[in-house]
């Protein structure tokens, strides 16, 4: 399952990936925002589509201003792996090498031809499973844990 998510100046960015994951077959779930209201914040949003990925394949897909807010919130669940998109190629080496399991957009700073190009690199990437890799997310693992 692929959980969305955005606040208000994410919204209509939101609504063309939901439209891209039906025409690609992609079962997804929106978690709002579901108007553009300008007094709505993108923490509410955010904690929905992360508390809802409890399935190891399950992704998620956030979406503000600038990123940064929903890769924050995402961030502070366990399991998550969030990183904010640059590019399609980061995107690659962050799915390839670091198995992110939760795609955070900048609506004001990403095209929607861009922004396409990386949710679908976040969706047929997968993670390379080598010992290197592993050997990181472990780390990272026992980092949160001491903390």
């Amino acid at each position: 399952m692929i959980y969305l998510a955005a606040d208000h100046r994410g919204f209509q960015l939101k609504e063309k990936i939901k439209q891209w994951l039906t025409e690609w077959g992609y079962d997804h779930e929106d978690m709002g925002t579901f108007k553009p209201d300008p007094t709505d914040d993108y923490p509410i949003y955010a904690k929905k589509a992360a508390e809802s990925m409890v399935e190891p394949e399950d992704r998620g897909i956030l979406v503000c201003g600038s990123g940064v807010g929903v890769d924050e919130v995402a961030n502070k669940f366990d399991g998550i792996r969030s990183g904010l998109a640059i590019n399609k190629e980061q995107i690659y080496s962050a799915r390839n090498d670091d198995n992110i399991n939760v795609l955070a957009l900048a609506s004001d700073f990403t095209s929607e031809d861009e922004a396409k190009e990386i949710v679908k690199t976040f969706l047929d990437t997968e993670f390379a499973d080598e010992e290197r890799f592993n050997r990181r997310l472990k780390e990272v693992g026992e980092i949160e844990e001491e903390n």
